[in-house]
């Protein structure tokens, strides 16, 4: 793209802004795709812990919600116009 004879801009489909993927179509399904993959790296980092027999389900549920939910959904609430396609990849 051309804005000026000494500017030029390259186009792209989708791109990383303050964390958070943002796509041209103006979907979610970018950002969705990405928290997931934030989730499951959460995940492989706990594994020790959400595996430990000597530690209770209870705190193993919180442990699981606190970092791992919470990592995948972060900033879900204000930027993504969320479709049923992507809630159901949420959970």
């Amino acid at each position: 793209m051309d804005i000026e004879a000494s500017a030029n801009l390259e186009v792209v489909d989708k791109f990383c802004y303050l964390g958070d993927m943002l796509s041209v179509d103006g979907d979610a399904d970018a950002a969705v795709e990405a928290g997931i993959r934030i989730g499951w790296n959460k995940f492989r980092q706990l594994v020790p812990l959400l595996t430990n027999w000597d530690i209770s389900l209870i705190r193993r549920g919180r442990l699981y919600s606190s970092f791992v939910q919470s990592s995948m959904l972060h900033g879900s609430e204000t930027t993504w116009p969320i479709r049923k396609e992507n809630e159901v990849a949420l959970l």
